[in-house]
């Protein structure tokens, strides 16, 4: 690092658990974000101001006026813009240093198993199962640990699933493909504001230690956010040993 990067991160270098060394990890990663609004918007701004070295946004929509009640890496100049963007714009403005790779694209199948694997941690910040689901499959075909969000009315839930930790479960096996899950959207079931921005700075949070190598990351841990009392619910989730997604991963590890 020069003096510049000294300081602009010198209040994490200043943590022993991260340092010199942990930074450094920090400006060389490749962060993949999987959506770039309500979430994927403080996950994004607080990774790039923290200089995780190369962002990857992707997401297919535009800035609408409906997405600034909650969507801060938007403005109301950018309306009409691709969200990513519109992101771009918003990172770069905090932290020049950092690449930032916006993807205008609904990303699946060999395309998304290929950013997965290019990425040394993947943020789902989706609003859709069945984008969950197969960003899921892609990061346990890939090695590459996920931290997945969720948030809706007064409601959000964070959590890490990592499946080079031999314990941890990955999204299918707290959720799995076949459940019959109904999407529900902001459009129509509305979302706190602020909750998002809560639940996406855990996001980053967590990514940052992972990246970091400091730190105890959510795997097997499901923190529940209930908005209404303020109040926080830790689950335990273990691994489903007959899960189709990872089971198979597993038994080639072993």
């Amino acid at each position: 690092m020069d003096d510049r990067q000294l300081l602009r991160y010198s209040r994490h270098i200043l943590l022993d658990e991260v340092g010199i060394e942990g930074q450094e990890r920090v400006l060389g990663a490749r962060v993949l974000i999987v959506g770039a609004g309500g979430l994927g918007s403080p996950a994004a701004l607080y990774l790039a101001a923290s200089g995780a070295g190369r962002i990857a946004l992707v997401d297919d929509d535009e800035v609408d006026l409906t997405n600034l009640q909650r969507q801060v890496m938007h403005t109301t100049a950018r309306i009409g813009q691709p969200k990513v963007e519109s992101g771009r714009e918003a990172l770069l403005q905090i932290n020049p240093e950092i690449d930032v790779i916006a993807l205008r694209e609904r990303v699946s199948g060999e395309r998304l198993r290929e950013l997965v694997a290019d990425s040394d941690v993947v943020l789902d910040c989706s609003d859709n199962f069945a984008t969950r689901q197969a960003v899921n499959r892609a990061c346990v075909a890939a090695g590459v640990p996920l931290v997945a969000g969720a948030v809706i009315r007064f409601d959000g839930q964070v959590s890490v699933f990592d499946v080079r930790d031999p314990s941890s479960p990955c999204y299918a096996c707290l959720f799995p493909e076949d459940s019959r899950f109904e999407d529900v959207a902001c459009s129509s079931m509305g979302v706190f504001a602020p909750l998002v921005g809560v639940i996406g700075a855990v996001q980053a949070a967590e990514a940052l230690k992972l990246l970091a190598g400091c730190g105890q990351p959510l795997v097997g841990r499901l923190l529940m956010l209930d908005g209404r009392a303020m109040e926080w619910t830790e689950m335990q989730v273990g691994r489903n040993h007959a899960c189709p997604v990872c089971s198979e991963r597993g038994q080639q590890r072993g």
